[in-house]
């Protein structure tokens, strides 16, 4: 049997379809990795084949990856990025018979604008640092861009005056600044029934260009219980990845995001045990799913750098 992976915006995504096309032997299926992107000459060229793409705000790039599923014979859509999860779930509601695990286009929509996402948060009474107005606020505070990840754009103020001439302030949402932190991260797999397959939580170590460079699992009840409240609460589907804060002085945890798509760090959720590439290409194939409880704490990864070369837009190594 073949299964033909299209990877959004998965252009440095190299071990994690190594993952895929492992998983795909476990059952007997021969795994073809395609990935849509802006540039052919990005990394992933080296597990697959890379198609020049459209931007994620493109209003034809649903139908161009349309065009790209019956070209390539595409059964499954992975997104890898913000702007390619709403254009997934669009696709998942327009392209059928493509197996798309992400939430539903009307959800992943508010997720990814802060203050919506916050208005959800509150509403469903998941713990958040305390959102203020620009009338009403409490100095330190944090102004983060309401569209837009990878900690890009973020300012912390000390002063009401300097936070009132920050350029185009209602794309920002302020909230409350926490000075001592730790920041956690958890994947998690559910399948289209709703049923949580894993939640496996881990600390956000080190940072680089806003993705995670070293991170370790952790069992933390704790986040693990609050994980499966904003799951159910929120009905998600597929693969997510919540992002939370563990605030010192106070000793609480804080849901901070929800991102409706693997994370850059799930290499480590998997290494110690949680089967979610597994998860992704069983399901596709309608196998029955087991829920993974038994993963193992403390696995570390520690991530470094490797070149992919070109020369006259062919890859050579």
């Amino acid at each position: 049997m073949k299964k033909t992976i299209l990877m959004l915006g998965g252009s440095r995504r190299v071990s994690l379809a190594d993952l895929l096309v492992e998983s795909g032997r476990k059952f007997d299926t021969d795994v073809k990795i395609v990935a849509y992107e802006l540039n052919l000459e990005v990394p992933i060229a080296l597990k697959g084949e890379v198609v020049r793409g459209l931007k994620w705000s493109d209003p034809d790039v649903v139908e161009d990856i349309a065009r790209v599923c019956e070209e390539f014979k595409v059964d499954i859509i992975l997104p890898f990025v913000n702007g390619a999860v709403e254009v997934a779930s669009q696709c998942k509601e327009r392209i059928p018979g493509v197996f798309v695990p992400v939430a539903d286009y009307k959800l992943t929509s508010r997720l990814f604008d802060k203050v919506e996402a916050s208005r959800i948060f509150k509403d469903a009474g998941f713990p958040i640092p305390k959102t203020y107005t620009v009338i009403n606020n409490v100095m330190p505070a944090i102004a983060k861009p309401r569209k837009g990840g990878s900690s890009r754009g973020i300012q912390i103020f000390h002063d009401v005056d300097d936070l009132m001439h920050l350029e185009n302030l209602d794309s920002y949402i302020i909230q409350e600044y926490i000075a001592h932190n730790k920041e956690y991260t958890v994947d998690c797999y559910v399948d289209a029934s709703g049923k949580i397959l894993c939640t496996v939580p881990r600390e956000r170590l080190e940072v680089l260009g806003g993705e995670v460079n070293r991170t370790r699992t952790c069992h933390i009840d704790a986040i693990i219980d609050l994980s499966r409240e904003v799951i159910e609460k929120c009905g998600l589907t597929g693969a997510v990845t919540l992002q939370f804060l563990h605030d010192e002085d106070r000793d609480r945890f804080l849901l901070m995001e929800v991102n409706p798509r693997l994370g850059g760090g799930v290499i480590c959720s998997i290494y110690a045990g949680a089967p979610i590439t597994d998860y992704i290409i069983g399901e596709s194939l309608g196998k029955e799913l087991t829920v993974c409880d038994s993963w193992s704490s403390d696995v570390l990864m520690s991530r470094y750098m490797e070149e992919a070369i070109f020369h006259n837009g062919k890859i050579i190594r």
